[in-house]
């Protein structure tokens, strides 16, 4: 947000903008998707927000290869973009950031169950400003005082979130931070707090924190309980199925894989 004054860790303030801010963004979330108009030509494809560097670049060979194609891409975090889709949003590609929300889909009826399929992998991290002084050697050091604010995706509906817990009940310190998380409506938004130090650490993906090369550092590395996994599908209703399923081909495609790799994240 321009012109936004920066929170300071110490000011009582800091955590009222934080929270307007995460209210402004749910309220942009509930209404984007009318913004964005789909035409017969299109391919629309949800995605996690992690994955907004990567899906571009692969949908320039896509469009490339199927000429009079564009890809209309909604990024967000994979719990709202399910409920987009549950409610009738003309969706016809599902990539989740997790197999827990791509499960839900799935029991709904909403995907075409032969087309799901594994495409990525990712690590989660600790990241701080480039610039901060604060290095922990574990997640116990996030006890201390001098952590205040530590931003963490909604655990609700954010998969980063909940492998952030994970990471955190993994470590012992869940009770602990409680009153020191602050949560974000998608691993972007957590990054974007980290970037502007108005949190003094927060839990993303590596390859999240790739694409903040020089603002903001990885001082951990952290094991979840359950595989960082990426699953793609074709959405039950779509009218492009034919399309659909030749994009989730290219995201599997040797070039598609190159890609992802180049951003940062893993082999499935």
């Amino acid at each position: 947000m321009r012109g936004h004054e920066p929170a300071t860790a110490n000011s009582g303030s800091g955590r009222s903008r934080l929270n307007r801010r995460r209210l402004l963004c749910a309220v942009w979330l509930a209404l984007a998707w009318p913004a964005v108009p789909a035409h017969a030509e299109d391919l629309v494809v949800s995605a996690a927000a992690s994955l907004g560097n990567a899906f571009p670049e692969i949908s320039k060979g896509f469009e490339a290869s199927h000429p009079g194609t564009h890809v209309v891409f909604n990024f967000a975090a994979s719990g709202p973009l399910l409920q987009q889709i549950a409610q009738g949003a003309p969706v016809d590609v599902f990539a989740s950031a997790d197999e827990e929300t791509m499960d839900k889909a799935q029991k709904q009826n909403l995907i075409a169950a032969a087309s799901r399929s594994d495409f990525a992998g990712n690590t989660l991290v600790l990241i701080v400003p480039a610039a901060s002084k604060l290095v922990p050697k574990s997640l116990e050091d996030l006890v201390g005082p001098a952590w205040k604010l530590i931003a963490i995706g909604n655990v609700a509906s954010v998969p980063a979130g909940n492998y952030a817990k994970q990471a955190i009940d993994l470590a012992g310190v869940g009770v602990r931070l409680e009153e020191k998380l602050v949560p974000g409506d998608s691993v972007r938004q957590v990054l974007s707090y980290v970037v502007r130090g108005e949190v003094e650490a927060g839990f993303v993906y590596a390859s999240d924190a790739a694409t903040e090369p020089g603002r903001v550092r990885v001082v951990l590395t952290l094991p979840t309980r359950t595989p960082i996994r990426y699953p793609i599908a074709q959405v039950a209703s779509s009218r492009n199925a034919g399309l659909a399923q030749a994009f989730i081909a290219s995201v599997q495609s040797a070039e598609g894989r190159a890609i992802l790799q180049h951003h940062g994240f893993l082999a499935p």
